[in-house]
């Protein structure tokens, strides 16, 4: 059971990229019947992550409050409700810049649970040495929405226009959601369906709950803890990476690489194929090194490698001659960035215990100011000094991002079993961290 909502939250998170991302597909004819410059459609793009950054947090606590099922459930019906909204707000309407901007941003609030949920779902569900191929199935969802976006929506929008494609992914989104409220539960001992086999293994991979997990979330010890901190410098990284590809790697195909629209759209694709393969590989490794030689080995050890070649590539296709080869180079330094995703979120919740929910929600918005930091500096760099010290740049970051790892010990919990912020090495099953 455990193994088919783990695949339902993958079907979750292609839906939030189809959503977070067919705005882009759309922009050139939303632009158009909306009379809005190219500064004005990039302030509807800034809206929804500003307003996924703000709400990372509160989302992360209302999951680890009130559970899950109930919250990914609301998250999803409410970014089904507000994808809708874009598509109905009236051309001519009095503000309709303004409105958009609002929808967008509501948008980006609904959405902002879904991770730091999931994550709450694999700390309650899935053993330690199962988390890395479950994250890895998660966030595959990332690479597959955003890979098959462009062809599905640009379809969908030549046969019946810009709106249909909004249309489509609130009612797909919605069905998504009662599915989920239906055959979810917050923990597997819920479930009428988890056989005590399934429910004895799960338990023996997870440690039991601690006396302070009733209290309040401890916000001190989770912002003074140097894995939170740790983690959420290296995920800035991530996502200042990651973010070049979702925003301007189509342009930097098109513009500087003089391919035209169609072949554009198709070298931009794989990028995100190379994203969801090695999310998946990048999980199954995960695990193993974990079991074979500890925790921190698993989590970190892969984090580190996986960030390196990052940057090692990033600067090798910035500077290939041939257009094929810079593409096929730098969709391996998207994809390889990915094969350390599951490390982030396992790690949290490794040490986070029952407040994965927050420290994912704290680790998360910082990725996404990453991310936004990219969006405006990435094409400033590339005004200012070209294209190739754009992505020299990001290699810079990578690598930050992978010296911060070396501060993180996943088996060392946040909170010891009598409430206490730990000082300990122990992990959560008593194992070192190694």
């Amino acid at each position: 059971m455990r193994y088919f909502l783990v695949f339902w939250l993958f079907l979750l998170s292609t839906i939030a990229f189809l959503d977070r991302t067919n705005i882009s597909i759309a922009g050139v004819a939303l632009a158009r019947d909306y009379s809005l410059s190219k500064v004005e459609l990039g302030w509807i793009f800034s809206a929804f992550l500003l307003g996924y950054a703000a709400c990372q947090v509160p989302g992360g606590w209302l999951a680890a409050r009130a559970g899950p099922r109930r919250v990914l459930t609301a998250s999803v019906l409410c970014w089904g409700i507000f994808t809708a909204m874009t598509a109905v707000v009236p051309t001519h309407a009095h503000h309709a810049l303004l409105w958009l901007i609002l929808v967008r941003f509501a948008l980006g609030m609904s959405e902002s649970a879904v991770y730091p949920g999931a994550n709450q779902f694999v700390a309650r569900w899935i053993p330690v040495h199962e988390r890395g191929k479950a994250n890895g199935w998660i966030f595959a969802g990332v690479g597959a929405g955003s890979g098959i976006a462009p062809p599905l929506l640009t379809g969908i929008m030549m046969s019946y226009g810009w709106r249909a494609s909004f249309w489509f992914c609130a009612f797909v989104g919605v069905l998504a959601a009662v599915v989920w409220y239906t055959v979810a539960r917050d923990r597997p001992e819920t479930h009428p369906r988890v056989s005590a086999t399934e429910l004895a293994h799960i338990r023996a991979g997870i440690a039991p709950e601690t006396p302070g997990d009733s209290a309040g979330v401890p916000w001190g010890a989770i912002f003074l803890n140097k894995e939170v901190w740790a983690l959420s410098v290296s995920y800035f990284a991530f996502g200042y990476v990651i973010w070049i590809f979702f925003s301007w790697f189509f342009i930097y195909l098109a513009e500087v690489r003089g391919l035209n629209l169609a072949t554009s759209a198709l070298y931009s694709m794989l990028p995100f194929a190379a994203m969801t393969i090695c999310c998946l590989a990048g999980g199954v490794i995960n695990d193993w090194v974990a079991r074979r030689y500890g925790l921190r080995w698993g989590r970190c050890g892969l984090a580190v490698v996986s960030m390196v070649i990052t940057a090692t590539l990033l600067v090798c296709g910035s500077i290939a001659q041939s257009t094929f080869l810079a593409t096929l180079v730098l969709a391996g330094g998207a994809g390889a960035i990915y094969l350390s995703q599951s490390s982030f979120w396992s790690a949290a919740s490794d040490f986070a215990g029952s407040y994965t929910g927050v420290v994912s929600g704290v680790m998360n918005t910082a990725c996404q100011i990453g991310g936004a930091l990219t969006a405006s500096l990435t094409p400033w760099i590339a005004a200012q000094l070209g294209w190739t010290a754009a992505f020299i740049v990001a290699a810079g970051v990578a690598l930050l991002g992978a010296a911060a790892w070396v501060w993180v010990e996943p088996g060392r919990p946040l909170v010891r079993a009598n409430g206490s912020l730990s000082p300990g090495r122990e992990g959560p099953l008593g194992q070192p961290t190694n």
